[in-house]
């Protein structure tokens, strides 16, 4: 049971990105909330840690924005996209409730953030807990019971458990929520940190199956991420520095900023990035985050995606746990919000990755690319629809493109 000898309104399993908002957002609503996490704060995670514009603004809306920029954490305001060396633009960021910079801060630190954030309203945390079962009533999920990181074992309560626990939620699993929309992995991607390495703002190299991002990060570090093909990734993995060397040097001004500098940290990297989204529902349990939708990183939508499904949950929740409507209805409704917002770039997304597969451009993304060169305003919006400031069927509809195109008439340009 919790401190207070009543059970909780809701349990959190899973206190980083998606987690540790969700009980945050509740708690300030008032509600009793126990976030639970295998882990300590601060500590590191896999991920592809860049903060696009919409999520910036959520930050800012929850008042935690000031702790990202204090942390040291340089901003972005710009991203140059470079195809093959030939086409070659800067995009700029569109500003969104008053912000126009990403970020791209260490999990070590931006969960840290979150964590604490949650904390301060009232959530209470268990670190070094270990989910080893749902607890049901019948069909109803009613609370957990896990052990805690000296070893006693412990069983609490609630109204509703959410996982937040990532792709492989055990929530999920326990719950056999049902998977829908899936593609296989589509591509593998490496990274490492680098000091002594200049970028301005971001920086994104298209070349033979290969995409190479190069961002600024805390404690004056450069992430550089290499990310191929998922068929490439055991003969890439085979020799991780050699192979990750031969993909820098297909973008020679950027190794030799690299050779300049230090590797600061190994290698991190994976190829198990599947595409999905589940049933996020049942009686008595939810998911949020990686745990309800998970998406190749090719466009480093994933705390984008956590936050803004974190805010559909909780007001979704706080709809049932108020009485307001059948907690099941307000659940559905989440769903259906959270598709309607994440479907579209999840297309994209899995489009965009499985795009690395070919050695060039085809035709008519040159035709596309070419025209936006030199016509800032869509070159601003083209990135605005990762960032979330531009829809994707604002952009991307044939009509759009075609209309792009006729504006420009560009010359071939042969890639």
């Amino acid at each position: 049971m919790g401190k207070s000898g009543l059970m909780y309104d809701v349990i959190v399993i899973g206190a980083r990105c998606a987690g540790s908002p969700t009980a945050m957002l509740l708690a300030r609503k008032g509600y009793r909330v126990l976030l639970v996490d295998k882990a300590t704060f601060p500590s590191n995670t896999m991920s592809n840690h860049y903060l696009q514009q919409s999520a910036v603004a959520q930050l800012k809306r929850w008042g935690l924005l000031d702790k990202v920029v204090n942390s040291g954490c340089p901003p972005i305001q710009k991203a140059t996209f470079d195809f093959f060396g030939s086409i070659v633009f800067t995009a700029r960021a569109l500003p969104l409730e008053g912000t126009a910079e990403g970020y791209c801060p260490r999990r070590t630190v931006l969960d840290k953030i979150l964590v604490d954030a949650a904390v301060e309203a009232g959530v209470e945390l268990q670190e070094r807990f270990v989910v080893q079962e749902l607890c049901r009533d019948g069909e109803q999920v009613t609370g957990i019971r896990g052990r805690l990181g000296d070893g006693r074992s412990v069983t609490e309560k609630a109204r509703i458990v959410i996982g937040a626990d990532g792709m492989n939620s055990f929530v999920a699993r326990s719950c056999n929520a049902l998977e829908y929309n899936t593609k296989p992995s589509i591509t593998s991607y490496h990274y490492s940190y680098w000091s002594g390495v200049p970028v301005d703002g971001g920086e994104l190299y298209f070349r033979d199956r290969r995409l190479i991002i190069a961002a600024s990060t805390n404690d004056n570090l450069t992430c550089i991420t290499v990310v191929l093909p998922i068929e490439e990734f055991r003969a890439f993995r085979s020799n991780v520095k050699e192979n990750f060397w031969a993909a820098l040097d297909l973008v020679p001004q950027l190794a030799k900023r690299l050779r300049a500098g230090k590797r600061e940290e190994p290698f991190y990297g994976t190829g198990n990035l599947p595409n999905f989204f589940r049933k996020p529902y049942g009686d008595g349990w939810a998911l949020v985050g990686d745990a309800g939708c998970h998406r190749d990183p090719t466009l480093a939508q994933g705390i984008k995606s956590a936050f803004l499904s974190s805010e559909l949950l909780v007001n979704a929740i706080d709809q049932g746990l108020s009485g307001y409507r059948p907690l099941n209805e307000a659940l559905a409704d989440y769903e259906r919000q959270r598709n309607e917002a994440l479907i579209p770039l999840y297309e994209l997304v899995c489009q965009r990755a499985s795009s690395l597969k070919a050695k060039t451009l085809s035709p008519e993304e040159i035709q596309f690319l070419a025209a936006l060169q030199g016509n800032q305003k869509e070159i601003d919006r083209f990135w605005g629809v990762e960032a979330g400031t531009v829809a994707v069927q604002d952009f991307f509809s044939p009509q759009a493109i075609q209309q792009i195109i006729e504006s420009s008439n560009p010359s071939l340009i042969t890639v």
